[in-house]
């Protein structure tokens, strides 16, 4: 597949943006490229991409609707992802009201459309990590962000029930990604790029402790998933295409965070010394002690390549810190 017209894609300069878009451009994909305009030439890791045709988030608004280009699909993947951010009425406005106009113009101009959804909708995991439709509005977020992503899956599954959904379509639960090209994240950025960090700067890796009966400190697991896998499954939901739905997006297979720092410990090819921290209070409640997403549709749609293992995608990882435009 080669589209003839351009991909619009939202969150174009960010993390799993940037990476989506330097994909494209290895397929020979042509892309719009719609985020910031202060954030394409912001950061080194960057360089190189071919963004294309480039919009802020309201700038985009009149130029579809005065120019009405010609679009092979829309991938929406801006938002508001810290999961910090406590300012409901923003984040409607951002992750919400925005995916409701990105929607709407989809269906109006029959473009297919693949977006991101989140794995912080599924909660304390307490109804399990199943992408089944029919659990989605059962659902318990988190935190504001989570429900914002949750609301929008909710929205997205009622218009298609009243016949108002673009011609193909597909959502997807993003677990823990990791890779390059997230540092401009801080805070939000992977346990991966803070461990690399911490080893490089002070030797030792601190990890949150364990508060709940059963779990051992460090033994908090996730579901890891590296950003590569992401974009290849982006572009296989484009190019199948799939039809329509919600899934996830993990490796299917839960680790620990102690398996994940001494990864970085091996890489960097330092001592392994860990240091446990109490988890913050404000977020403790909150804390998710287990993520694991349940792969079962995406296969059964016809998505059959391995995903990276944890080990190989700290390996390439750290390998692209070290020698790429991210060195420290």
């Amino acid at each position: 597949m080669k589209p003839t017209h351009p991909i619009l894609v939202t969150g174009a300069a960010g993390f799993i943006g940037s990476r989506f878009v330097a994909s494209c451009n290895e397929q020979g994909w042509p892309v719009v490229s719609v985020d910031d305009p202060t954030s394409f030439g912001a950061r080194p890791e960057l360089t190189g991409i071919e963004f294309g045709r480039r919009f802020g988030l309201h700038d985009l608004w009149p130029w579809l609707q005065t120019e009405r280009p010609e679009l092979t699909a829309l991938v929406h993947l801006g938002a508001c992802t810290d999961t910090m951010e406590m300012n409901e009425a923003y984040l409607r406005a951002v992750n919400l009201e925005y995916s409701q106009n990105i929607w709407t113009y989809c269906v109006k101009r029959r473009l297919p459309l693949v977006y991101a959804s989140s794995a912080a909708t599924y909660g304390d995991g307490s109804l399990g990590y199943d992408d089944d439709e029919a659990l989605i509005p059962r659902l318990l977020p988190l935190n504001p962000y989570g429900q914002s992503k949750q609301d929008f899956d909710c929205w997205a599954l009622d218009q298609e029930r009243r016949g108002s959904a673009p011609p193909t379509w597909s959502a997807f639960k993003f677990f823990n990604v990791y890779g390059f090209g997230e540092r401009h994240k801080d805070k939000m950025a992977s346990v991966v790029l803070h461990a690399f960090d911490q080893i490089r700067t002070k030797g030792t890796v601190r990890l949150f402790r364990s508060h709940r009966a059963g779990i051992a400190d460090g033994e908090q697991k996730r579901d890891f998933i590296y950003v590569r896998d992401v974009v290849d499954v982006l572009r296989f939901a484009l190019e199948k295409p799939l039809t329509r739905g919600i899934f996830n997006l993990g490796t299917g297979q839960a680790r620990t965070f102690l398996d994940l720092a001494r990864c970085v410990f091996r890489e960097l090819e330092r001592p392994e010394t860990i240091e446990f921290i109490d988890t913050p209070i404000e977020i403790r409640e909150r804390y998710q002690y287990f993520t694991e997403a349940k792969m079962g549709r995406l296969r059964a749609a016809g998505y059959t390549a391995p995903f990276t293992s944890l080990e190989e995608g700290v390996r390439r990882y750290v390998r692209d810190l070290l020698g790429g435009p991210e060195r420290t």
